[in-house]
Formats: C-alpha cells, sequence, structure tokens
C-alpha cells in the first residue's frame, strides 16, 4: 500500500476528479480524501510520471516532502472543519489539531508559519470569511444567521473580522457578489 499527499485538493469535486484519472490510469486504490491518495500497490515509474501529468493538467501536484504533508494535511482539517459543519462548533485549534494529526500543536503552528507564511489561526480565519463569502453570495441566510452557523459570539465580531481580511463591510460585500471570492486552494 502507498499513500499520495495531494497539494490544492480541497473539496468533493477534487475528489471526484482524482478518482476519474485513477480509473482512467487502471490505477488501483483503496480510498481517495481530501488531499490523499491510498493506492493498492505501489506505482512503477512511468505509471507514477503519468499520474502526476494527469493531476497537473487539473493544478494538482503529488507532494513527496514530509513537511509539505504536514502543511497539507492541517489545510485539509481545517477547510472539512469549515466546510462540512452545519454549525460549526467551538473550536480550540491548539488541543483540535494534535488529536488529528499527532504532532504537537507549537511544532505544527511553527511548521505552518514558517512554509505558508501565514498563522494556521489566520488560515482558519481565511477560511471562515471565504465560508461567510459563499452564504453572502447564496442570500438565503441573515447575518446573524451566519455568524451563528460559523460560530462567532456576535454579527459586530463576524463584521469586524470580515472587514479586517476583505477590506469590506459584510452588506458592501452582498452587493458585490462572486467578484472577490477566493478558491479555497489559493488562500
Amino acid at each position: 500500500m502507498m499513500v499520495l499527499s495531494i497539494k490544492n485538493m480541497v473539496c468533493h469535486r477534487c475528489i471526484l476528479a482524482v478518482v476519474e484519472i485513477l480509473q482512467r490510469l487502471q490505477i488501483d486504490y483503496q480510498a481517495v480524501r481530501m488531499g490523499e491518495v491510498e493506492l493498492s500497490t505501489v506505482l512503477s515509474p512511468k505509471k507514477k510520471e503519468l499520474l502526476v501529468q494527469e493531476l497537473h493538467e487539473i493544478g494538482f501536484e503529488i507532494i513527496d516532502d514530509r513537511k509539505g504533508q504536514i502543511i497539507q494535511k492541517i489545510k485539509n482539517e481545517l477547510i472539512q472543519v469549515v466546510q462540512t459543519n452545519e454549525q460549526l462548533p467551538k473550536i480550540h485549534l491548539s488541543k483540535f489539531l494534535p488529536t488529528v494529526l499527532y504532532y504537537e500543536y507549537n511544532y505544527l503552528s511553527g511548521l505552518f508559519s514558517e512554509i505558508v507564511g501565514m498563522t494556521i489561526e489566520r488560515f482558519f480565519i481565511a477560511q471562515k470569511i471565504e465560508k461567510v463569502k459563499e452564504l453572502l453570495v447564496y442570500d438565503q441566510l441573515s447575518l446573524s444567521e451566519i455568524a451563528w452557523k460559523l460560530g462567532y459570539s456576535s454579527v459586530a465580531h463576524l463584521s469586524n473580522q470580515f472587514k479586517k481580511m476583505t477590506g469590506l463591510a459584510p452588506s458592501h460585500f452582498k452587493k458585490i457578489g462572486t467578484a472577490r471570492r477566493q478558491a479555497l486552494d489559493e488562500i
């Protein structure tokens, strides 16, 4: 068995795209998760080269170094928390990440800051703000419902954080729509 970490694989459509590539190349796999593919066997150099090319064509790349894999796992866990919870639980990153990644938080935090150039907390906030943008564009929830859904203590707290990250008030963003949204893998 062989596990590959894949950069920029951050949503369920990404998983479907990777599965389609694996099937087309006739590569046996056990599981495909966000940021990760568990293969049934070790790939020949030729098959791996084909896989790398196919993944590259759709904006993915295989991460071969251990630190890069850890960074991708941190990102995947945080994206999944924000994107898959109906209501975001109160989460303490310093307790959550060590339980799912099995490293001390100080190590994870230092590594993330060093390689990504921002703190884990700022990345998490950026993910939440992108979710706020998405919900504002959908226009199905009020700002107070969005604040509650994403675990903000108040609309004012959400608005302040939104303005700090985007330079816009949520109401102004809602008027201009999708033009200011970022893809999750670009954060």
